[in-house]
């Protein structure tokens, strides 16, 4: 028996063919095509149902199909008709062109949105799309869905939250926004069965179930294991990402965290985004041979932290749109610059921690870590240093693994399904270090000075 994950990213499909416990039998991946303007960011969403297509057909002559689901980017929204094929672009997770509705959608529910809502979720999108009677708003991963089931598809807890959907959808504010709830799609918990391929698509076999899947953010943690308090997954790409478990919703005043429904549907699983990651090395080290600079960090004690914005504004651990980057101490050259900016991502990581230790959230007690930067040994260390907590590498942390082991709960605890197919590569045990702790504390005094963190 065997269960495939899809993650349909920014840059491409990938697909993961996953058995029972816990093996890779295939992979496969496709890029996608994306258009991009100063505040605008589309894809189309028939490259989508295509290169899905051409993944399947890859990971397929592996195994026996038992199930298989799909994850997306957060907050891309399109318009479908009635039978669920698009008739628009794709509005990306951080298009802009409708931050104009933002203050509009505050004023429709304050209390609701007046913290939380930001203007690249979904729901700022759908209005400036402006749906007609005879369409529905649909995301990435139920455009797929419907195609694999030749009919539209509720979508999960995870993909409506950034539209509005809170306990169900708030029909009485989308009113006041002139939105009629008869275009957006039913809403399920992630796991439950949403629709069955209608005939055999590369390989799958028709009648294979289609489950309902989260966001990429939310399958990463699935794949990383990380479903009980206490078990954080720290994502760290071109952005840092912190997931994690809570039994009870936390609210955040400053709108820097938001939770998305556990799929167990007995608990919350609260994060946010940065700003800053491992993308400002590319930036600020054009041309530099990071592996080569990774060997030699080792060897290099830094006194510097630079705050590694590569443009204006923060989101998490703290909201402050005129927020800059800064360095802080000496840097003289490369290396100084390369392991500086690690310093910075760390202490940005370990302020995120402790901002949701002080919303309620349980405190760290391992921190598994994902994402591109993983090939940074040198920073796997110095995170595990500066958190004061083992982190763990999973061995396959990627969305699409989230989204096989979703598949494979088949409507049982997905926790549960998780400890029994999630495994860990290795782990590494913090060092104490004075000189960390005393730039820490100097990063962070320099952050309220700046009057970011207040």
């Amino acid at each position: 028996m065997a269960w495939i994950g899809v993650d349909l990213g920014t840059q491409s499909v990938r697909a993961v063919l996953v058995d029972s416990s816990g093996d890779v039998l295939s992979r496969a991946s496709r890029p996608l095509t994306s258009r991009r303007g100063e505040v605008w960011h589309e894809q189309d969403p028939r490259e989508w149902i295509s290169t899905v297509e051409q993944v399947l057909a890859e990971v397929t002559p592996y195994g026996e199909v038992e199930g298989l689901a799909i994850c997306s980017t957060s907050g891309t929204v399109v318009l479908t008709d009635r039978d669920g094929r698009p008739v628009s672009p794709a509005l990306m997770y951080d298009d802009a062109r409708a931050a104009g509705f933002l203050p509009r959608i505050v004023a429709a529910d304050p209390e609701r949105w007046g913290s939380s809502m930001q203007p690249t979720w979904a729901l700022p999108k759908v209005l400036w799309l402006g749906p007609e009677s005879d369409q529905l708003v649909a995301h990435s991963a139920d455009v797929v869905a419907a195609h694999l089931a030749r009919h539209p598809v509720a979508t999960d807890t995870s993909h409506a939250l950034k539209t509005g959907y809170d306990f169900g959808w708030p029909t009485e504010s989308f009113e006041r926004l002139g939105l009629s709830a008869d275009v957006l799609p039913g809403v399920v918990l992630p796991g439950t069965v949403i629709g069955n391929v209608k005939a055999q698509v590369s390989g799958v076999p028709a009648g294979t179930p289609i489950v309902a899947g989260m966001t990429d953010g939310c399958a990463a943690q699935i794949a990383a294991g990380a479903l009980t308090p206490g078990a954080w997954n720290s994502v760290l790409g071109t952005t840092l990402v912190l997931k994690g478990v809570t039994k009870e919703l936390i609210h955040d005043p400053t709108g820097a965290v938001y939770s998305h429904r556990h799929p167990d549907g007995d608990g919350w699983l609260p994060g946010g985004a940065s700003n800053t990651g491992a993308g400002a090395l590319t930036a600020m080290l054009p041309g530099a041979d990071l592996d080569v600079l990774d060997r030699a960090a080792w060897d290099r004690q830094v006194e510097a932290a630079i705050y590694p914005l590569t443009k204006p504004g923060e989101r998490f651990p703290f909201v402050a749109p005129e927020a800059e980057g800064f360095v802080l101490g000496e840097v003289t050259d490369d290396l100084d610059r390369y392991v500086a900016v690690q310093h910075g991502v760390a202490f940005v990581e370990r302020l995120a921690f402790e901002h949701l230790a002080g919303l309620g959230a349980e405190p760290p007690r391992s921190v598994a870590l994902t994402g591109g930067a993983v090939r940074s040994e040198h920073w796997n260390q110095l995170r595990a240093d500066v958190l004061g907590v083992p982190v763990e590498l999973p061995e396959a942390a990627d969305p699409a693994y989230g989204m096989a082991v979703l598949a494979a709960s088949g409507g049982t605890s997905v926790a549960e399904t998780a400890r029994r197919m999630v495994r860990v590569s290795r782990a590494l045990e913090p060092r104490k270090s004075d000189r960390l702790e005393q730039l820490y504390g100097e990063f962070v005094a320099e952050l309220k000075r700046r009057e970011y963190l207040r």
